[in-house]
């Protein structure tokens, strides 16, 4: 997903806010003890999750993927005072992990962990948001956004991880390459969708901001 050199990443993040200590703490327990630590936000990404949310100032917001709890964290920098954010994961196993960094924060009691299939929960959520991120299995992207658009406030913002899938997005596809297909399929549903305004950022594995008509 490294789309510029390792050079310029580290100039960038050495030229952005310093990562918190209670995420950099975050960040080096996922590397020794989860797998996969390269589903993390991490310093850079983590730092323009909590710039947009800064500028937006949510009182709701929604996370469809947890892993460990960084980008929701994030998140939570720009929530006003008697916000919430409601987190999404299917990974049972992470939930303790998730909870002990959650309680360590400012947030903890306003965060809220529901763990099963997003597809279930979403519908049961009775809240209108300010705020989504969406960075959880692929297949189920152009799902996500259509039960999401109608549970967002005016104006609200909603942010897409992955949308660049490692360049995957400009190679030719594989037949079985599901994930591939969606994600083509969704960056174009979000460019022509009249309910929102979209843009696509090159930020580390692409990242694409739609605001809300």
């Amino acid at each position: 997903m490294h789309f510029i050199s390792q050079e310029l990443e580290d100039y960038i993040e050495q030229h952005s806010e310093n990562e918190p200590a209670l995420l950099a703490k975050l960040n080096k327990e996922t590397y020794q003890k989860i797998l996969l630590p390269r589903m993390l936000s991490g310093h850079f990404q983590g730092r323009v999750l909590s710039m947009l949310s800064k500028l937006i100032r949510p009182v709701n917001i929604l996370e469809i993927g947890t892993y460990t709890g960084y980008a929701a964290l994030c998140l939570c920098e720009g929530m006003q005072e008697n916000g919430q954010l409601h987190t999404i994961d299917i990974k049972e196993e992470l939930v303790d992990f998730q909870r002990k960094y959650f309680d360590a924060s400012p947030w903890g009691k306003q965060i809220f962990q529901h763990l099963g299939e997003a597809i279930d929960i979403i519908p049961t959520l009775d809240v209108k948001f300010d705020l989504v991120f969406i960075d959880a299995d692929k297949e189920n992207y152009l799902n996500y956004w259509e039960m999401i658009v109608p549970k967002m406030n005016k104006g609200g913002i909603i942010l897409s991880d992955n949308v660049l899938w490692s360049g995957k997005i400009l190679e030719p596809v594989h037949p079985n390459d599901i994930s591939t297909k969606v994600l083509l399929e969704y960056n174009q549903l979000l460019k022509d969708d009249p309910r929102v305004e979209t843009v696509l950022l090159p930020i580390r594995d692409g990242l694409t901001v739609s605001r809300v008509l």
